[in-house]
Order: C-alpha cells, then structure tokens, then sequence
C-alpha cells in the first residue's frame, strides 16, 4: 500500500510530500536487503538492534503523514518542491541478474598552496584512478539530490567513469527519506550494495556502525587526496571502533556544507534599515532584525524576523541552530576530539544557559513564527520562500538554489557567512560532510573503493558539485581558491565558500563520539526549549536536565583515549 510520507528531496533542509511504495519485494528497488518492510514503523521495531535509538528518532522523523505543518507556503512553495524534485522513476532491468538503475578549521595560504597541485580546468571528468583488468560491477545507493541538475552530475559521472574503467555502475537515486530506511534496513540484513552515501550519513549511520565494527576501513581510499581535504573535513571521517579501540577513517568525504544566513534584503530595507549596518556579533546581529517587525507588520500580517527553528521535529535543522549558538557562548568544548563529554565544565554550562535563553526569550517575544516549535526541517524553507520570516540560519544554500530560475528573487535574497561569536573572535561553523560508506557485507569492496577513488579526484569533484548549482561544496579549499565558480562569479556561493573553506570550522559532536548521533536523534535541545517555553520550566533548570541526560547517553560509548 502507498503511503504518505514526508521526505527530503536531497538533504534534511528540504522535504516534499510524496506517495512512496515500501512492503513488497519488487524487482526494480534497490539492492539493499531481499525484503522490505510493510511501514516505517515495521523498520523502526528492528532498528534498536543495529543503532540503538539513533536510527530510531531519524525514522520517526520521517513521518507518515502525522507532520503537523504550521505553514506550507501556499501552492506554490508546494510546486516549487514539487518540481524541485520529482518522483522517482525507474529505468527498465537489464539482462539476466543485473539490478535496473534508478533514477528514483581556518587555513594558511600555505594549505591552500599545498593542495593546488594537479588541479585543471574543469570541463571534462578525469580518468580513473585505477583501471582494473577485468570489469566489474558495483551496486550503489545515492541520494537524491534537490534539483534536476544534481541528479544529473551524478549520472554524467557514472557514465565518465563508465567509460574509461570497463566497471559497471548500477546506481539507485533514491529520495532522502526512503534511502536512510533503505541504508538501515541493508544494515540489518547483511544484504547492502557495494556503497552507500546519504548527506547526514556522518551524523545518523557511521558513527554507531563503525562503533560496531560493520564498515569497512577506507583509509586507502582516503589518502589518496589527503593533502588536499580540508582537516575539518578529515576529522569528520574518522569514526572510532570500538571493537579494534581505535579511530579510522570509515567514511569518504565527497561533498561540504556550512550554514549561511538567508535574508530577504527587500523585505530589510521596506522596514527602513540596511543589511550594511548589521553589527558583527552573533547576539547582536539577531537582535539587530527585531525593530523591523513592528514596521513591517503595518503592512503585513503574520511576518516574523526570526527564522529560529526550536523544534523537537528534526531531524537537523534545530540540532544545527542550537549548536552554533552553543559555539557563539563559548561552549565548543562539550564534546572534544578525543570522544569525552565535558558536560559540568562551568564554561559549557554557562553557554548552554545562555544559548537557551537566546533562543527561548525570541520566541516568547513573538519574534519566531508560532508553529517552529513543530516545524520539520522543510518548513522554515517554506516560511522563507513565502516571506513569513524576513531571515533564516540554514544549512547549504538550497534556499538560493530553489529559486535560481527565478532571478527576481534569486537576486533580493542575500547570503550572509556567519558574524563574529559573541566575544568577537571568529565564529566557527560547523561543517557537516557528506560521504559515502561501505559495509562488511559488501559484495565488490575493490571495485566499490576503485569507483570512490575516481569520484574524489579534484577535478571530478569539482565539476560534479559545479553542475549541481553548487548547493554543496567541494571539501577541498583549493578548488573553492582557484576556480572563480566558487568565489568570483555568485554572491550566493561567495559568502556560503568562504564560510566553510576559508573561515574556521569545526566537525559535528557524532565524529567524536558516536552517543552524540544519539542526543540529536532524540532531539535533547528542543526538548530542552519546549520544557521552557511550554512547561514553565526556568531555563537553568531545563540546561541542568538536558546536560544529565547528555552524560546519561555518552556513557553508553566509552571511548578510549587517546
């Protein structure tokens, strides 16, 4: 039976609503497991097996048709997703067994010199990075991007390594949703293809599985553009097991991403005031955007200034607000390199409070649309779109690139890298990296790792990412310093560039310790603002409750020093 489900067309800042097929062994799915599951709830009853609740929340996050949506954006945001991505559709099975495809830190110049070397103009795919005597097949899962023209790079790299290696890729493009549904479920079955990529695979997949020793080591992989890999990017792909007690890198880092600012500069200068004169500080630059409200509510109804997301939805994008407001008070440290929680450092309580207090007092000042404590991850895009709010803190630039076609607004929206922290050094953003991984129950881990090596080279990732708008960037600075794409020709991808490869950076808490996945799944912030905002709870308290249950959770993945 069909049902309705909300899904991410490509990363968890978007969602569409889409009649998907899940229950039946069907011959034109992907080769992930011999069996499917009946509901998201039949795959939820065998998640804690595999990653204790981690996967669990994500899936409840994606939701069957329950998402309350406090704002759509009317009927065109909703065609806009619509097209943004389409549905699924399934190329017809090839010959005998063959599966069909579907189409479902700061740097130094000297860093950046360093990993200069090689790169050409972009314009035509290299050649492999190794070429193997007898041609083999490699079954992948990919996600879905959120334009046509994502999906499209991805094909056009297929098809160039196709051709220069004799290896044979059968790809599945398959919807954010689904593919996390499809990755767990191959998981525990032991039936997975060769690779696996998902855009918040470092944050919901790798860091349990590698805890549990079921991914395949990629160091190989890894190290061969390892002087070119920003060191964020690096940190973010090495995961510890806790089966060899040791770190190593599991993941293979193919695409990064940052988030920006979003604002509407039309709708900034309507209410007198100039996006020039924003102060450089992370509380004062939110607080610079509230006098506006009154003036543009002479005109407008319902239009708020504050794209705040204190939801307990998720699955990203209140994890990712509440963290950068944790890093602008100082509190970084909750979570170090070496996997340990440092949880009653006065230093992050303190940020916790404040950060609690920034986001709370916001929304009870009627700053923040009502219903963000509800929202999901594609209704703040929504809101924006519609020009409900007047700014919005938001992973990639999908926002920019939902309206690329229409220049009008393309235009009138600006993107902002992040101000100063609120003690006036630079602020750090988190850059999340988006990968590709392979199981143990892999059943071509050579030629799995050949196609990963042939996708890393910097040429091949540059154009790969370049025909894709440049939603997501590449995690190499040299490419993003060199080539005018990235910096020189849209002011889009300027500010969103120099946020993540130029400015500093740091990786997720997951990377650290693989509890962390566990505290964003259960959405512990969120949690941590409705017990202020709807119970009356004080905010110290609610710090004090989430920091205990934090402690509770990073006990269960005791990781070694080292």
């Amino acid at each position: 039976m069909p049902f309705r489900s909300r899904l991410s067309d490509g990363h968890p800042d978007e969602c569409l609503t889409s009649d998907i097929f899940v229950g039946r062994e069907q011959n034109s799915t992907s080769q992930v497991g011999a069996r499917t599951y009946d509901s998201i709830a039949d795959c939820i009853k065998i998640l804690p097996h595999l990653f204790h609740t981690t996967a669990v929340h994500f899936l409840r996050n994606v939701q069957v048709n329950k998402m309350k949506r406090p704002y759509t954006g009317g009927k065109a945001a909703r065609r806009l997703s619509r097209d943004a991505a389409p549905a699924p559709t399934l190329r017809p099975k090839r010959s005998g067994d063959e599966l069909g495809r579907q189409t479902m830190s700061t740097l130094g110049r000297r860093s950046v010199l360093r990993g200069s070397a090689g790169l050409a103009a972009a314009g035509a795919f290299a050649s492999p990075y190794i070429a193997n005597a007898q041609a083999r097949t490699v079954s992948v899962l990919w996600v879905q991007g959120f334009v046509k023209e994502e999906d499209e790079a991805f094909k056009n790299l297929v098809a160039a390594y196709e051709k220069t290696s004799g290896n044979r890729i059968e790809f599945s493009l398959i919807p954010f949703g689904p593919a996390m549904q499809k990755i767990v479920a191959g998981l525990t079955s032991g039936d997975t293809p060769d690779i696996m990529f998902h855009d918040i695979a470092d944050q919901a997949v790798v860091p349990q599985n590698t805890w549990n020793d079921k991914l395949v080591d990629v160091t190989d992989v890894v190290e061969t553009q390892k002087v070119h890999f920003h060191p964020t990017a690096l940190l973010a792909s090495s995961y510890y097991n806790n089966v060899t007690k040791r770190r190593g890198y599991t993941y293979v880092p193919i695409k990064c991403a940052v988030l920006p600012f979003h604002v509407w500069n039309s709708m900034v200068e309507k209410a007198g005031f100039k996006l020039a004169d924003a102060p450089g500080t992370w509380d004062a630059f939110w607080d610079f955007f509230k006098p506006m409200q009154k003036k543009l509510r002479e005109t407008q109804r319902n239009v708020y200034v504050h794209g705040l997301q204190p939801t307990t939805n998720g699955p990203a994008d209140g994890n990712n607000t509440f963290h950068h407001f944790l890093i602008a008070n100082g509190g970084n440290d909750i979570v170090t390199p070496d996997g340990q929680g440092h949880l009653d450092d006065p230093k992050v309580r303190e940020a916790v409070i404040k950060s609690l207090g920034y986001i709370t007092t916001s929304y009870k000042e009627g700053y923040v649309p009502p219903g963000a404590l509800s929202w999901s991850d594609a209704d703040d895009n929504n809101a924006f779109h519609a020009k409900q709010i007047v700014m919005d803190l938001d992973g990639t630039i999908s926002t920019e690139v939902a309206m690329f076609h229409d220049k009008e607004k393309y235009n009138d929206a600006i993107t902002l890298k992040l101000p100063n922290d609120n003690a006036g050094q630079p602020m750090r953003a988190e850059l999340g990296a988006a990968g590709a991984f392979i199981a143990k129950s892999a059943k071509n881990v050579a030629a799995a790792k050949d196609f990963l090596k042939y996708v890393i080279q910097p040429d091949n990732v540059n154009l790969y990412l370049k025909t894709g708008l440049g939603r997501w960037l590449p995690p190499m600075p040299h490419l993003v310093q060199q080539d005018p794409f990235w910096l020189k020709e849209d002011p889009h991808r300027t500010a969103y560039a120099t946020e993540a490869m130029i400015d500093p950076t740091v990786p997720n808490y997951p990377c650290f310790n693989p509890g962390y996945a566990e505290v964003n799944a259960q959405q512990i912030w969120g949690i941590a603002v409705a017990d202020i905002v709807k119970d009356g709870m004080t905010v110290q308290a609610a710090a004090d409750k989430a920091l205990k249950r934090i402690g509770t959770i990073l006990a269960k993945y005791p990781v070694a020093r080292s």
